[in-house]
């Protein structure tokens, strides 16, 4: 599989003093400390494996393990009283005697219960939202580096800020890490007045930004930023960090830094709060990140011309095989023996067999596993990534061994340069090098097993702050995608007649434009929220529970939006979601279904499916397909479900096994560079 590259920048980073933590804060073995603390990794995923199954058997039940956290909140708010008739400048005397508390003694009982007090008040104050207990038990439990399943809609932002806050006023630098750029943005701006109040400082790093503005953010107090983001200035760190480079790496820090030894960028890997932490823990853990150089290489540009140009003379079946789910193409004997035949007129690059064959199967892989508008977006002659985990553009980032570049040639795009692997690193062995890791979901229990045995985290679910309210439809079937789309435009209709918003999950870009010029001929009224909207995304969203209002989306309505009801819309039953996306995991259909019935209030969901979507139509047997009629199939309950989940079982199946051979791969590639002085 192609990794995620990005290429090296020429930045000049700032100096830094050595950071001083204190033991109390950080209580791990293998700390690495100094002037870049960081988890030494001194276990592999074997002992990993061995261990785990034996802790979760003596782990206590989840519901007692909540009673030590409700007692937590309980003595918070009995601390509350005291604090609410004070000034302004006697909080502020409170708020710095728990800093140098928990700078000189950790995180106890006492000052945490203390500090979690001050943030709440604070909140009160200043913005006017005064955490819930669930939002206290939530922060309570990342900050036991342990992860939290809050329901959607809970308050999952100011439960981090929370936890953030705590880890902060102790002097700890923290990550607070969320699935884009858009609300790293948005939370670090609306979250600034709470830790200003606290005397900490907050920044944000985005793609877009220089290395000024990303100095300025890891120089505050908590930074907010996406995971691949903040990867990538990790990995920029250690090309400068070991002090044994491969010629690569040396010429790397040099073109980059125009020196020898450099300061790094971060200041280690100290405290981590991961936002939708199973979807940047388990979904985006399939791909190696690499930090790469443009070495341009106008006879490699050639090599991929023919290689394509190859590649279209191939049949499928006689030359070569597809695998769509594991998105993977092999030759056949009859492939390799036609780039034999063809070696000898096309060059000496060409008479390397492995090679010649991996730059073929990487050209098949663009002309027919790589779909545009699916997996990218051609934007003013570029190819822009869609980042499939969020649906959003990825600019800046490119496939690597020549993917994007075969990509490029096939839609005539202008050409980027080829690039050679400074660095690399997955999310599994990074997040493991954090001294202290939690995070939070609305959907991870389905993956508990997993973090725990990658990154011993254990998973605690927070009850609802108020019982649920949402009604969901059965899932029905129909035979193929026409169908589907005549009922969920009739659907959308009769909903949004009686002044309810609807929102209309898609698979892509391109299904979503598709529905949309269905709607538009139908004469409906709607909006589009996709990678091409990305501009006008709080907008849309801000808009989405509007009385009648439509809305078709991508998975970028999927998670960390919250979409407010309009006046009048409780009353005549909430937001109406219809699904029409068949996801790899069930925890991702979840998500979209959870924008509805948030916080108490009303709200309803249903799945159309078709049968001729790739997924099911591999599993689903022609006497299944034939009993659909044209108002679609949903009984037997169980048989629609078989068809609907079978394919998800699969695909989780074996995402964990290629996550697992992933990590295996990464550490022996780790271990085998430690031998040469090669970081990574």
């Amino acid at each position: 599989m192609a990794g995620v590259a990005l290429a090296a920048s020429r930045i000049r980073f700032p100096v830094r003093e050595p950071l001083r933590v204190n033991a109390g804060t950080l209580p791990v073995p293998g700390i690495l400390l100094g002037a870049y603390p960081e988890r030494g990794e001194r276990t592999g995923p074997a002992q990993i494996e061995r261990r785990y199954p034996l802790r979760g058997l003596l782990a206590l039940p989840d519901r007692l393990r909540l009673l030590r956290y409700r007692r937590f909140s309980a003595r918070v708010g009995a601390l509350e009283p005291q604090l609410d008739g004070l000034a302004t400048p006697a909080l502020e005397q409170r708020v710095h005697a728990v800093r140098a508390g928990l700078s000189r003694h950790g995180f106890t009982e006492a000052l945490l219960i203390e500090a979690f007090a001050l943030i709440r008040n604070t909140s009160t104050r200043v913005l006017g939202h005064r955490p819930y207990d669930t939002q206290i038990i939530a922060a309570r439990i990342m900050l036991d580096k342990q992860v939290a399943e809050m329901a959607t809609g809970e308050g999952k932002t100011l439960a981090a800020a929370v936890c953030a806050a705590a880890g902060a006023l102790a002097g700890v630098p923290v990550h607070v890490i969320t699935v884009n750029d858009y609300l790293a943005a948005r939370d670090a701006a609306s979250l600034r007045p709470l830790y200003g109040a606290l005397g900490l400082s907050v920044g944000h790093v985005a793609a877009a930004h220089d290395v000024a503005a990303r100095r300025a953010a890891y120089a505050c107090d908590i930074t907010y930023c996406t995971a691949k983001e903040l990867v990538f200035d990790y990995l920029r760190d250690r090309t400068v960090r070991n002090p044994l480079r491969s010629d690569l790496q040396q010429r790397t820090v040099q073109a980059g830094c125009g020196m020898a030894a450099a300061p790094t960028l971060l200041r280690g890997l100290c405290m981590a709060v991961v936002d939708e932490a199973d979807s940047i823990l388990i979904d985006e853990a399939r791909v190696p990140l690499i930090l790469s150089e443009a070495r341009p290489n106008a006879g490699q540009a050639a090599f991929n011309e023919a290689a394509l140009a190859q590649a279209r003379r191939m049949a499928q079946g006689t030359d070569y095989r597809l695998n769509v789910a594991h998105r993977h193409v092999s030759l056949t004997g009859a492939g390799r023996a036609a780039l034999d035949a063809c070696a000898a007129s096309q060059g000496a690059a060409w008479r390397n067999r492995l090679h010649r064959d991996e730059a073929v199967c990487m050209a098949l892989s663009a002309l027919h596993l790589y779909r545009r508008d699916t997996h990218y977006l051609v934007h003013d002659g570029e190819v822009v990534i869609i980042d499939e985990a969020t649906g959003r553009l990825a600019p800046g980032r490119v496939w690597s061994r020549g993917l994007h570049q075969m990509i490029e040639i096939k839609e005539d795009c202008k050409r980027s340069p080829e690039t050679v692997t400074a660095t690399q690193i997955t999310f599994q062995r990074f997040f493991r090098r954090y001294l202290r890791l939690g995070g939070m979901s609305g959907t991870v229990r389905e993956a508990r097993a997993e973090l725990g045995t990658v990154y011993g985290l254990d998973v605690l679910g927070v009850p609802l702050r108020l019982p649920a309210r949402r009604t969901v439809l059965p899932t029905r079937l129909y035979r193929d995608g026409d169908a589907r789309w005549l009922a969920v435009i009739e659907r959308a209709r009769a909903v949004s007649e009686t002044r309810r918003p609807v929102l209309i999950g898609t698979d892509s870009v391109a299904e979503s434009e598709q529905l949309s010029a269905r709607l538009a001929a139908a004469g409906i009224a709607h909006a589009v929220l996709n990678a091409r909207h990305d501009a006008r995304e709080a907008e849309m969203v801000a808009r989405a529970g509007a009385p009648g209002r439509i809305t078709v989306a991508t998975n970028m309505a999927g998670r960390g939006t919250d979409i407010a009801l309009g006046p009048g819309v409780a009353e005549r039953g909430g937001l109406h979601v219809i699904c029409c996306q068949h996801n790899e995991s069930r925890r991702i259909d979840r998500q979209l279904l959870g924008r509805c019935a948030r916080q108490g209030d009303p709200g309803s969901a249903e799945t159309l499916l078709a049968l001729d979507r790739p997924r099911i139509a591999r599993t689903v047997p022609g006497w299944l397909a034939r009993r659909v009629g044209p108002d679609g199939m949903r009984r037997p309950a169980w048989l629609v479900a078989l068809a609907v989940r079978l394919p998800q079982w699969r695909a989780e199946r074996a995402q964990r096994q290629e996550r697992r051979d992933l990590l295996l791969r990464d550490t022996r590639v780790e271990k085998s560079f430690a031998l040469v002085g090669v970081a990574e």
